[in-house]
């Protein structure tokens, strides 16, 4: 009964013995350091943890004072475990047994994922709000600009006509730009079906391999088994057309570049999404990684936030309407990047319909 419990926690937690070794771990731990029990039970702890690691200082700080101790926001990450693991550790002593200490790690990639969902949902009510202003109090005011600039240029010399040219051209880029903020502000309801996702997937892949992308090699990695996805098919192809354009824009033209599309059933993913009573199950992971120059880290918490933005003449509502439509979607978008490895991840709730489907757990 003990070892089910443990293996219940959906945290990796450990034993740790007097001499380094580790003495239980349940299924959570052997699958953050992607290593079985009795493996991880015949080597130190030191070998499954990046050099010069916090955690080792406090497993022997806990020994000594004999008092749990918490450690928030380490790097456990190591080639092994595929790079950067954020986690907050918690360690205690284990009072029946002297030198021993349990440890408990929480990842806090989806802590904070959840976080930056809510952040991302405002700054989009925050751009409905204003799209629905703009649209009332700049586009008429801009026609009536233009029709003027139109009547002045009838009359005007060769350099004049060139700056009532100027005016005619500034004022249809603002109204392009106000229609592209317009679609923040549809509030009506987003109709939805069951979408195969692969043919989505696949439909973007060839609209970017003959246009933008053609210089581009793809890669697919896709779960033939998924479930449909409950979604509306015209969103989900704007939203990853961006991704991929998005990757595309990030890959210098002389290096070898590639796009991996990939899908996954990742079970054990929750949130509570605006109009229900319960947390919504997210078990269908689509991601777009590139192996582009990446974002500066610095940026990666605002992605998603309106008019942010690496490119220089970009508008920065790109990845701002991907953020809307997931949410409106009840799903999560979040970026992952590195340098030469950039991986757009979203999770999506699937189609619950009158055909089996795999269940999370």
């Amino acid at each position: 009964m003990t070892r089910a419990i443990l293996d219940a926690v959906p945290h990796p937690l450990f034993t740790i013995a007097g001499n380094g070794h580790v003495v239980e771990a349940n299924v959570a731990a052997e699958a953050f350091f992607e290593v079985s029990a009795p493996l991880l039970r015949r080597r130190p702890l030191s070998e499954f943890v990046p050099f010069g690691t916090p955690l080792l200082g406090l497993i022997d700080q806990v020994r000594q004072r004999g008092a749990p101790v918490n450690e928030y926001r380490v790097d456990l990450g190591t080639p092994r475990n595929g790079g950067e693991r954020i986690v907050d550790i918690h360690v205690a002593p284990v009072n029946e047994q002297p030198d021993n200490v349990v440890v408990m790690l929480q990842e806090r990639t989806i802590a904070d994922k959840m976080d930056r969902q809510l952040t991302h949902r405002g700054a989009a009510r925050s751009v409905s709000a204003l799209a629905s202003m703009l649209a009332h109090e700049i586009k008429n005011p801009l026609s009536g600009i233009r029709g003027a600039a139109q009547l002045l240029e009838q009359s005007a010399d060769d350099d004049d006509r060139a700056l009532t040219r100027l005016i005619c051209d500034e004022a249809d880029r603002i109204v392009k730009l106000v229609d592209r903020m317009e679609v923040f502000s549809d509030e009506r309801p987003v109709e939805r079906e069951p979408v195969n996702i692969h043919a989505v997937l696949e439909h973007v892949r060839t609209l970017a391999a003959s246009g933008f992308a053609r210089h581009i090699r793809f890669v697919e990695e896709y779960d033939p088994s998924l479930p449909p996805v409950l979604a509306n098919r015209d969103q989900l192809i704007q939203v990853f057309l961006n991704l991929v354009k998005n990757a595309a824009e990030a890959i210098d033209s002389d290096q070898d570049g590639e796009i991996l599309l990939s899908t996954a059933f990742r079970p054990g993913v929750r949130l509570m999404v605006p109009g229900a009573s319960t947390r919504v199950s997210l078990p269908l992971e689509f991601c777009v990684r590139d192996n582009g120059k990446g974002v500066p880290e610095d940026l990666v918490p605002h992605l998603f936030d309106p008019f942010v933005t690496t490119k220089p003449t970009g508008s920065g509502l790109g990845l701002a309407l991907v953020a809307k439509i997931i949410g409106d979607h009840g799903g999560i978008v979040e970026c992952d990047s590195q340098p030469r490895r950039t991986t757009f991840r979203v999770l999506l709730p699937m189609y619950r319909g009158k055909s089996p489907v795999r269940e999370d757990h």
